[in-house]
């Protein structure tokens, strides 16, 4: 018992020290993963950092330590960080431990504040990260909703009924949520495939790995989705009606396409083929309609690399380095197995024991540095969250303000208006008023004047009676001279006394007038002070009216300034909103007239077919439709308000055009003449370039509308006229039965005379040339003989056919009637009968040359593929019309493979046979200087830019001569 005791118990039992080692060690081991797997460096997370996060998630029984260390990274500093981290918390969620999203539940916000702090950068990687995070929002809120989900989304079929709890509402839920996350999924791979393009990378570099990396998970996800989808909506479709499901299957279908796009588009990238391997769509989404289609139905499988399996406890082992301890620890073992302990083990295990107490207490203060750092970094954070919650009360309080202020302002400017109303009503009412002092002021005014003109009468009165008065008193003291007169003079007393009597009676009468006077001048003056006081008393009153009507008139003018400026903006809006949708309008016409246009060009519209006669009938509603549109256009120009109609006008006129392009299309696709076809569609693409022109016009106001709409009417003028040229073109199929018998016979003849002159060169080459020579020419002549013998034996195989043809098909007429009958067919076999005859003739020139010395090799390989081609079409128009089980179709599809190889032996031979050749002439560089070669060097790049410009123009060249040759056949046809 001793002897096993002592080692054996240190090395099973672990003390609190070794076991606060080992966690310290996990830890910091999962802290390097987490920092390597999201490191700042563009290239795409390697597997190994993954694993080890999701390792600690199943070691810690949660995501707690991973959210711990990864909130830790520069997530908000560097966009390669974020997204990587994106990437790193998928996986986590997809395969850590089944408590990983509960434990990120808690996370959710920080995840949208870090999509919102991204989202700012527009392009390259902010889109990328924003839409990246919605898609892991949108996958927490799944699994939230969906407990019984896992992470992997990997589900059995008893499984997915024991969710739905065989309640089809549960099912419709669920195929709705199914549905947004697969929307994420895909909008996700578009950013990313998008964002490649713009970066100029492909998948084989470190930044394109970078950005599609993620995509591994996305695909898995997508295929498992996919799967549940395809059998929920059967369920729903055995249950529900088709009506009320149609937008599932419409919202499928998208779907479907999208999905079957992005696995083509990650199967031909060169970076996934070892990664993963992408299961195939159909080429049609299932028809949920038929529930006989859901046995049909194959689950797509998405498969990995084989991995090693993860275990948690030897995975986490094998994180830490126990070589040495295992190695001391089997060294004791050895050493107890001799049955005692020695003193060098016991020395050694106190100094071991030393040193893990050390040991201990340097873990200990650095795990209390640690804990030190974490509380104060905790501290800093919910200081810095405390003063973002303030901040953020702040601007919340400032919102309400403004919304407050905003109500305040509407409010106000309610207000405003209301008074506006009441001082308009308070200014009639003062108006009236103002009227009703004028009419009083204006009477006052005429009594003033009436007595000013009495006062002017009784100053006049006053003033002769002041004049009488002096007159008077002039005469008393006259009359008192007189009296003294008249005491110095008694004669004459008497008669003055009664003279002076009189006058002091005249006096006394004048008298009592001036007193008389004098009260009516105190009266007057009285009333016309009191008159002046009421005046003033008026005045004052009119004085503060006008003051007021004033300040009203200010108030007034400034409340109709107002009014007016509100008016025109608004009236300013309103024409910018309603010229805004003119412009739409005239864009979406404009929308109308390019797709019309761009399918012209489709390659599908070519089998579509209209008649000359139903295209003419389609002129006069297009013209029609441009003279109201220019009529409208006039109109407009002199009063706005016909915005409305001048829209309508332009997107029918946009269409009216867009079925004519169509249909005019149509119709040169009838053309026999492919010169008049593609005059036609030529004609067709400027009509639609002249109305784009137009429209144009019309958006920016142009004076010359007129002009250009009289311009598309002459196109469409002389698209009608060239269309009417479609119906007098006839087939001339009278003589096409002589012409293919002429025409096979001369094939014969050509290959017959060709194989002929083969044969002649070869025997004259051997009896001529010797060496290298005549090695080239032997194979070259031996080549081309033997297409020949094949070329022969297929025109023989292709008449016996075309009499089997012939002979069934004509039955009582002749041969020449069934071709007539057939004369397309016919058309075809002189065609291919020229072409082959033709080709003959250039490769028995090409071999003639290239014997000569004076030919080239690729003459011969062009030679020989002409020949090839033209058999070939040769071969397809016999096998047109024969039956499937012929025996003479079986001989005439042997005989064009064995064409088709003495055609590829032709082509190898004079590659061969040049690449000799050029051997022989190699370039003896050994005795050649620095600037020899260089000069050299220079005529090559001379040379070679040379032969690249002669290649360009041999290729247009080729073209034309291609495009001249197809307007020829047309003709003949014709």
């Amino acid at each position: 018992m001793a002897s096993l005791s002592l080692p054996r118990v240190l090395q099973q039992r672990k003390t609190s020290l070794e076991l606060e080692r080992e966690n310290f060690e996990k830890f910091q081991q999962l802290s390097v993963s987490i920092g390597k797997a999201v490191n700042p460096i563009e290239a795409p997370v390697k597997e190994k950092h993954v694993r080890s996060a999701i390792i600690g998630t199943f070691q810690e029984k949660g995501a707690g330590t991973f959210w711990m260390f990864v909130l830790r990274q520069p997530l908000q500093e560097n966009r390669i960080v974020a997204w990587k981290f994106c990437h790193v918390l998928h996986k986590v969620l997809r395969e850590g431990h089944a408590r990983s999203i509960s434990d990120s539940q808690r996370h959710r916000g920080k995840l949208e504040n870090l999509g919102k702090y991204w989202q700012h950068l527009r392009e390259g990687y902010g889109r990328l990260i924003q839409t990246y995070i919605r898609l892991l929002v949108t996958k927490l809120d799944f699994h939230k909703r969906n407990p019984r989900i896992p992470g992997n989304l990997q589900l059995t079929a008893d499984e997915l009924e024991a969710i739905g709890e065989n309640d089809i509402n549960i099912f419709f839920q669920l195929s709705v949520e199914m549905f947004d996350y697969m929307d994420d999924i895909l909008s996700l791979q578009r950013a990313a495939f998008d964002s490649l393009d713009m970066s100029k990378s492909n998948s084989m570099t470190s930044s394109g790995q970078c950005r599609l990396a993620p995509l591994i998970p996305c695909i898995q996800d997508a295929s498992q989705l996919y799967d549940y989808c395809v059998k929920i909506l059967f369920k729903l479709h055995g249950a529900l009606p088709a009506d009320t499901l149609t937008g599932h299957r419409d919202r499928f279908s998208k779907q479907f396409e999208e999905l079957r796009t992005f696995y083509i588009t990650i199967k031909h990238m060169q970076y996934f083929k070892q990664l993963i391997t992408i299961p195939s769509l159909p080429e049609h989404p299932p028809n949920f309609l038929i529930q006989s289609e859901l046995r049909t139905y194959v689950t797509p499988v998405v498969t990995l690399p084989p991995e090693e399996p993860i275990d948690a406890d030897s995975a986490v082992d094998s994180l830490i380095d126990t070589s040495e301890t295992n190695s001391l620890a089997g060294d004791q073992i050895d050493s107890t197995r001799n049955g005692s302990i020695s003193p060098d083990v016991l020395a050694e295990r106190d100094s071991l024991i030393d040193h893990l107490h050390q040991e201990n207490g340097r873990q200990r203060q650095e795990l209390h540095r640690l804990l030190t750092e974490h509380q104060r970094i905790v501290e800093s954070l919910r200081s810095r969250i405390l003063e973002l919650e303030s901040i953020l009360t702040d601007k919340g309080n400032e919102i309400i303000l403004e919304k407050q202020l905003s109500h305040d302002l509407q409010n106000q400017k309610t207000s405003l208006l209301s008074k506006f109303q009441e001082v308009t009503d308070k200014n009639k009412t003062l108006e009236e008023k103002f009227q009703k002092l004028k009419e009083v002021y204006s009477k006052l005014r005429e009594e003033h004047i009436s007595l000013i003109r009495k006062k002017a009468d009784v100053d006049k009165q006053l003033g002769n009676i002041k004049i009488l008065h002096e007159q008077s008193e002039r005469r008393g003291l006259e009359a008192d001279q007189r009296l003294q007169e008249l005491v110095q003079g008694q004669a004459t007393a008497e008669q003055e006394i009664q003279r002076v009597a009189q006058a002091r009676a005249e006096l006394d009468n004048v008298r009592t007038q001036f007193d008389a006077a004098k009260t009516e001048n105190l009266a007057l003056v009285a009333k016309i002070d009191f008159v002046t006081s009421e005046k003033a008393v008026v005045e004052g009153d009119l004085h503060d009216l006008l003051t007021q009507k004033e300040e009203l008139d200010v108030r007034i003018s400034e409340l109709l300034s107002e009014a007016e400026h509100s008016k025109a903006q608004f009236k300013t809006d309103t024409d910018a909103a309603l010229y805004e949708l003119l412009l739409n309008c005239i864009s979406e016409a404009d929308v109308i007239l390019q797709t019309a246009i761009h399918g012209i060009d489709n390659p599908a519209i070519s089998t579509v077919t209209c008649t000359p006669d139903y295209l003419r009938s389609l002129v006069e509603p297009a013209l029609q439709s441009l003279d109201d549109l220019d009529t409208v256009y006039h109109s407009y120009l002199l009063d706005s308000s016909q915005r409305g109609q001048l829209a309508r006008n332009s997107i029918h006129t946009a269409y009216v055009l867009a079925v004519y392009l169509i249909h005019a299309k149509s119709t040169s696709n009838t053309a026999t003449d492919i010169t008049l076809g593609d005059r036609l569609t030529d004609e067709c693409k400027q009509l639609g370039s002249q109305s784009l022109i137009m429209l144009s016009n019309i958006k920016e106001k142009a004076t010359s509308v007129t002009d250009q709409i009289t311009i598309v009417k002459n196109k469409l003028k002389d698209i009608s006229a060239q269309a009417d040229t479609l119906i007098n073109t006839q087939s001339n199929a009278e003589v096409i039965g002589d012409l293919v018998e002429n025409e096979l016979l001369g094939m014969d003849k050509a290959i017959e005379e060709a194989a002929a002159r083969i044969q002649d060169m070869l025997n004259k080459s051997r009896a001529a040339d010797s060496g290298l020579k005549l090695e080239v020419n032997g194979k070259i002549l031996d080549s081309c003989t033997e297409l020949m013998r094949c070329i022969r034996v297929l025109v023989k195989k292709s008449r016996l056919l075309q009499t089997e043809i012939v002979a069934q098909g004509k039955g009582t007429a002749s041969a020449t009637e069934f071709y007539k009958r057939n004369h397309q067919w016919s058309e075809g076999l002189i065609s291919a009968a020229k072409a082959i005859a033709m080709g003959a003739n250039f490769l028995l020139e090409a071999a003639d040359k290239v014997v000569a010395g004076n030919g080239k090799f690729e003459q011969l390989v062009v030679a020989s593929q002409g020949i090839a081609a033209s058999t070939a079409q040769l071969v397809v128009a016999s096998r047109v019309k024969a039956e499937r089980n012929s025996t003479n179709l079986v001989a005439l599809s042997e005989a064009s493979r064995e064409v088709t190889q003495a055609t590829g032996g032709v082509v190898a031979t004079a590659k061969s046979c040049s690449q000799l050749v050029e051997e022989n002439e190699d370039l003896d560089m050994s005795g050649l200087s620095l600037h020899q070669a260089k000069r050299l060097e220079m005529e090559a790049q001379v040379r070679v830019l040379e032969l690249e410009q002669a290649l360009q123009n041999e290729r247009l060249r080729l073209s034309a001569l291609r495009r001249h040759h197809y307007q020829m056949a047309g003709d003949n046809e014709g």
